[in-house]
């Protein structure tokens, strides 16, 4: 087990989330599926309770905590991509499996779980500084999904 775990709280598809993730990107997987060995607030005895699996490499537990909490933009799985045939595979699998569209790059799955789709052209663009940085930003923000394009197109001025 990893010293380091995030834990991501769903009402109750920690599982089917998982298991998405684990079809959408490289290097991740569902690792172990636990039952409630006993009812609790949200549950039964025999539900699942929890969830271990990894995500772009990232070690996560989901647990099914019950309706009490909900995912907001405070939490966000950060994917780097090479190129918009890779951002745009990410974006439209989220997006067209129940998820929704954000600004500048971000989305949400079905289960509220905010991700940012983020190709690696906009982040040496911000890391650029100055006014490259502020080109690619000024034109990011007009965005939903990142286009690779239009941020090359604002680095080069």
């Amino acid at each position: 087990m990893a010293k380091s775990t995030i834990c991501v709280w769903y009402d109750k598809d920690a599982e089917a989330a998982a298991r998405f993730y684990a079809e959408v990107f490289p290097d991740s997987a569902v690792h172990a599926v636990h039952h409630a060995p006993g009812d609790y607030p949200s549950g039964k005895k025999g539900d699942v309770l929890t969830v271990d699996f990894t995500v772009a490499g990232i070690s996560c537990i989901g647990l099914n905590g019950g309706p009490a909490f909900k995912q907001t933009e405070a939490f966000s799985f950060m994917i780097t991509t090479e190129n918009q045939e890779e951002t745009d595979r990410y974006w439209n699998a989220i997006v067209g499996n129940g998820g929704q569209e954000s600004a500048c790059g971000w989305c949400k799955d079905k289960w509220g779980v905010s991700w940012q789709i983020t190709p690696r052209v906009l982040l040496e663009a911000m890391a650029a500084g100055g006014a490259e940085a502020k080109r690619a930003f000024d034109v990011m923000m007009t965005m939903q999904k990142i286009d690779v394009a239009k941020i090359e197109a604002a680095r080069r001025g």
